[in-house]
């Protein structure tokens, strides 16, 4: 019987959420430097930030929602993702942080956030909620003029024409509730990837995930997620069932995601859900909290799940954003809200001219260099561990002299052994060495991440203590073959009509959990095939492990 540990493959070759608790950006970054007000505009000092791979925006609104607790900053948040579904989910979290609370209460928008986040089905009234504004941004994105006036923080302006159309064909096919479920069955795509994941061990899945939980999540530091909840997940795709089980029925179209395949010699595009199946959405926010009464045990069992804490901690986030524009005095009373002098009202969200959200087009991190605008420009660079293959001395040339580079380590990668943990931990150290960077001097040990500066124009040649020890081999980081085979039959649904292709699935090789899959190889007889590069079985019998 074969095992996939060690190869990767559940984790899917698209990101939907992040493999990391959320972090507050501007604690990462360097101290605002005063000689630099006086050169930005208004005297107000910019924090310009370029994440790669954060996926699910957790990085950015916790930033946000800390923002009150800091000295007054710009933020610039320069994203940069591999698949246009991503930006969309993107833009669409946003406008749900970002909703007014006269229309959508606290309690209502959390609920909805961790449906459409984390949820692979999702209530009527949430669908209801993401086919509107689905409907609302594809009309804005053809129009700039309007973009730009009702979504001021928005930036597509980096972003090519195809690219453009992809997004807004991948939100009108979010808002087509017309076609009904068979558009994207995502209980059958889901059980399919599990039947196929598992193989013969499929009826052994409930052990199987008890194994995962106890002996590698709780072992690694996420010992608040509850067997009941990661079981339900593993069975189901429900991570948060915040309501009756029987509530959850239409499936969530914001996981759906297109590759482009080769059948038969000829190349296919499909769209089916290529996501996580083995850790789940309840790292980002679930497993750490500001209020340590959360995290206690009693009788050595966490009081708390992760699925709970998750909620209070995404509460407290949207709470922490409505109050941000509001004076420091009224933040105490979430009801109070302060007017100015002839009466106006403080807004009771971030300021839109406060930040600026730039998407930038998909494969421009090897190019970002030859442009001025952005050499030297940023002061934090964030990589998610998917992206570190795109660390190099071309991208460290946009971090200004001083900045920080943040690095997501695969900690909570179910698929991978230890060994290969600390080989990860040691390339990534190598590539952020060879792109200029230098283990941060004082940086806590982390095993979730790897902290560097930009040391000039020579790196220091010692290591950085949080990371491991090991070299693995050189193609350690070398993005995998093109698919060459069709995917199973019940695992994709043909892209139809008025929906083309995005650009990501002409570069399959480029997808963030493609890495994640060749990263570590697997060794010996054990060299099972991707999932979505199976031969289709004759029958409906469960794919066997190959």
């Amino acid at each position: 019987m074969t095992t996939p540990a060690g190869s990767g493959t559940g984790f899917g070759s698209v990101s939907w959420w992040g493999l990391s608790p959320a972090v507050d950006l501007q604690a990462e970054s360097p101290p605002v430097d005063p000689d630099s007000q006086a050169d930005t505009e208004h005297g107000t000092p910019e924090l310009n930030v370029l994440l790669l791979g954060s996926v699910d925006g957790r990085h950015l609104l916790r930033t946000l929602a800390r923002a009150a607790l800091w000295p007054r900053r710009r933020f610039r948040f320069y994203v940069l993702e591999n698949n246009m579904e991503a930006v969309a989910r993107h833009m669409l979290i946003f406008c749900l942080a970002l909703e007014d609370p006269e229309k959508m209460g606290l309690q209502e928008r959390s609920e909805t956030f961790l449906e459409v986040w984390g949820n692979s089905l999702l209530r009527p009234p949430v669908a209801a909620f993401v086919r509107a504004q689905a409907g609302r941004l594809a009309r804005l994105v053809p129009e700039p003029d309007r973009l730009a006036e009702q979504l001021p923080w928005l930036s597509l302006g980096a972003l090519k024409f195809r690219e453009r159309d992809a997004l807004e064909a991948v939100f009108r096919f979010w808002a087509g509730g017309e076609k009904g479920p068979e558009a994207f069955p995502m209980s059958r795509l889901w059980d399919s990837r599990l039947r196929h994941y598992l193989g013969s061990r499929y009826d052994a899945r409930r052990g199987v995930s008890d194994w995962d939980l106890h002996m590698k999540l709780h072992d690694r530091g996420a010992r608040v997620i509850h067997t009941s909840e990661f079981r339900r997940w593993r069975d189901t795709g429900v991570a948060f069932e915040l309501r009756d089980a029987s509530a959850y029925h239409v499936p969530n179209r914001t996981l759906a995601s297109g590759r482009l395949l080769s059948h038969r010699g000829e190349r296919v595009a499909a769209r089916g859900y290529w996501g996580d199946i083995v850790t789940g959405p309840f790292v980002a926010f679930g497993i750490e909290a500001d209020d340590e009464t959360l995290l206690r045990t009693s009788n050595g069992q966490p009081i708390k799940t992760a699925g709970e804490i998750t909620q209070h901690n995404v509460t407290e986030l949207f709470r922490e954003m409505a109050a941000w524009g509001r004076p420091r005095a009224a933040q105490g009373d979430p009801a109070q809200v302060q007017g100015d002098a002839d009466g106006s009202p403080e807004p009771a969200a971030p300021v839109p001219e406060s930040f600026a959200v730039h998407f930038l087009s998909l494969g421009s991190a090897l190019t970002l260099h030859h442009k001025s605008c952005y050499k030297g420009r940023f002061q934090l660079l964030y990589m998610a561990c998917g992206m570190v293959h795109l660390l190099s001395p071309e991208l460290g040339a946009c971090v200004a002299p001083g900045g920080r580079l943040i690095v997501e380590l695969a900690q909570f990668l179910v698929d991978l052994r230890q060994e290969q943990l600390q080989g990860f931990s040691s390339r990534v150290g190598e590539l952020a060495q060879a792109a200029g960077f230098a283990p941060q001097p004082g940086a806590r040990r982390s095993q979730t991440f790897a902290r560097f500066y930009k040391a000039g124009d020579s790196a220091p040649s010692h290591k950085d203590p949080a990371v491991g020890s090991g070299t693995p081999p050189p193609e350690v980081l070398a993005p995998p073959l093109e698919a060459t085979n069709p995917p199973p039959e019940d695992l994709t649904q043909p892209l139809e009509g008025e929906t083309p292709p995005s650009e990501p699935l002409k570069r399959p090789s480029e997808s963030q959990a493609s890495l994640l899959e060749a990263l570590v190889p697997p060794t010996g007889s054990q060299t099972p095939k991707p999932e979505s590069l199976t031969v289709p079985p004759e029958t409906n019998s469960p794919i066997p492990n190959f």
